[in-house]
């Protein structure tokens, strides 16, 4: 399933680049995120619960960000596997200055399989654009109560 979304920053995008490389701050955004510690440079694993449907459950997996080209652009792999299922996805976040803002563009994929694919195939977008809508609100607000 194909997921893109935009997000707009009133801030510049070192600023911005800085927060989405900031592993404590994409743990403390990610919604349902547990924990999220290194494994290696840019590698990291990742507890996360959510729900999907009627299926709610917990993932452990990694969260890896590849190609990094700052601040300008990097890639995202997460993989993810627990009793509901399993999800991969992967995509590009760019980041674009616009006139002392940041604009952040993610163009993605995501993917379900199992017991959560067999009942929320139809949800699965819908919940991760909801993910990625609460990820970088969370990440607006802790740009501007810095």
């Amino acid at each position: 399933m194909h997921i893109q979304n935009s997000y707009t920053f009133d801030a510049p995008p070192k600023a911005v680049w800085d927060l989405l490389v900031d592993i404590d701050a994409v743990a403390a955004c990610l919604p349902g995120c547990e924990s999220m510690e290194p494994i290696s440079e840019n590698k990291y694993r990742a507890v996360l619960t959510m729900g999907i449907a009627a299926i709610t459950g917990r993932y452990e997996g990694t969260v890896e960000m590849r190609d990094l080209d700052p601040p300008n652009s990097y890639r995202l792999i997460v993989e993810g596997r627990g009793k509901p299922g399993f999800v991969t996805g992967g995509g590009a976040i760019s980041l674009r200055d616009t006139d002392g803002g940041t604009r952040v563009t993610g163009d993605g994929t995501v993917q379900g399989g199992g017991t959560v694919a067999r009942i929320g195939q139809r949800l699965i977008g819908s919940v991760a654009k909801m993910m990625m809508d609460r990820f970088f609100a969370c990440l607006q607000d802790r740009l501007t109560s810095k």
